[in-house]
């Protein structure tokens, strides 16, 4: 039997800017979206019969029809029936190494690699635009987890303009084990508080986005000047997370107090992040603002920047 197996890495949000309402019934969004190193390994591995099977030692990841991984699969098999007749189902294999419901994006870079595993196990052919088409059907996240590097994400999320690779940053990444954020919670309770300032016009919603294509954040990337690209951190979200979570506002403030370049909350929380340029910087800063919290249910991961999404893993396919 033939298996594949993939590293998943997780996400950032460099920024984050909720501009108004979609007909759709999500919101109109902008945001830049980075990789970095921490990821999931996936192994896809045909198992020989009509099912797919989920197996993750994490004992939150569900491993049902509820987890994005098994409803990737499901997908292909609706839209490429010939070849799951030909092919069969899979086991897929997932070693969790991303923090669970952090902001980190695990649960869609697990469903992007498994639709970019079942591609390649099933023999396809699929386009890039063609993957990113399925993708989008699943979460607004999937797009981007399946190409990753650094990228302008538009729409809910996912429409996507490559953006220069930033390289050379490390982020410290810190998260209460026991802490979760509702991201539907908290961008309804954005609209609820703030939804009165959204872009409601067509005209002024065209504006609006073309702006974001030449903002700060954009143009700071575009040159590579790392030091305006941290100015320019931004995420709406904080606006109603650190008021109702105060953890997550000290932590943010503790990080702030240290000698980072920037820190920011990424997408929903409860995840905060500290950008520096080099892993030695990194590990004082964990060490400084483990000592200053001492808390024992609070991890830390430091990884950095890459330019990569879904990538076979190292070793025999």
């Amino acid at each position: 039997m033939r298996s594949y197996s993939l590293i998943a890495p997780a996400k950032i949000n460099l920024y984050l800017e909720i501009i108004g309402d979609r007909p759709d019934g999500y919101h109109e969004l902008s945001m830049v979206l980075q990789s970095i190193d921490l990821g999931d390994r996936v192994e896809i591995r045909a198992n020989g019969t009509e099912d797919f099977r989920i197996h993750c030692q994490h004992p939150e990841v569900p491993c049902d029809r509820t987890n994005l991984a098994y409803r990737a699969a499901e997908l292909l098999k609706t839209n490429y029936p010939e070849a799951f007749e030909q092919y069969g189902g899979a086991d897929i294999f997932i070693d969790k190494q991303i923090p669970v419901a952090a902001g980190l994006a695990g649960g869609s870079s697990n469903a992007a690699a498994v639709l970019v595993g079942l591609e390649m196990l099933w023999d396809l052919g699929l386009t890039q635009p063609e993957l990113h088409d399925l993708a989008s059907q699943l979460g607004s996240d999937i797009p981007f987890c399946i190409t990753g590097g650094t990228a302008l994400a538009t729409g809910r999320g996912n429409e996507l303009e490559p953006l220069p690779d930033l390289e050379g940053l490390y982020v410290i990444l810190a998260k209460y084990r026991s802490l979760g954020v509702s991201t539907a919670w908290a961008y309804q309770t954005y609209r609820q508080q703030f939804g009165s300032s959204y872009v409601r016009e067509s005209p002024d919603l065209a504006a609006r986005q073309k702006r974001v294509h030449s903002g700060p954040i954009v143009k700071a990337i575009a040159l590579r000047d790392e030091m305006k690209v941290v100015e320019c951190l931004h995420n709406d979200l904080e606006k109603v997370v650190l008021p109702e979570y105060p953890q997550v506002l000290k932590l943010r403030q503790t990080f702030e107090q240290c000698d980072v370049l920037g820190t920011l909350m990424s997408g929903s929380g409860p995840t905060v992040f500290a950008l520096t340029d080099s892993r030695e910087k990194a590990e004082q800063i964990r060490a400084q603002v483990q000592n200053t919290l001492g808390n024992p249910d609070l991890n830390f991961w430091i990884a950095k920047f890459i330019n990569t999404g879904i990538q076979l893993a190292p070793g025999v396919h």
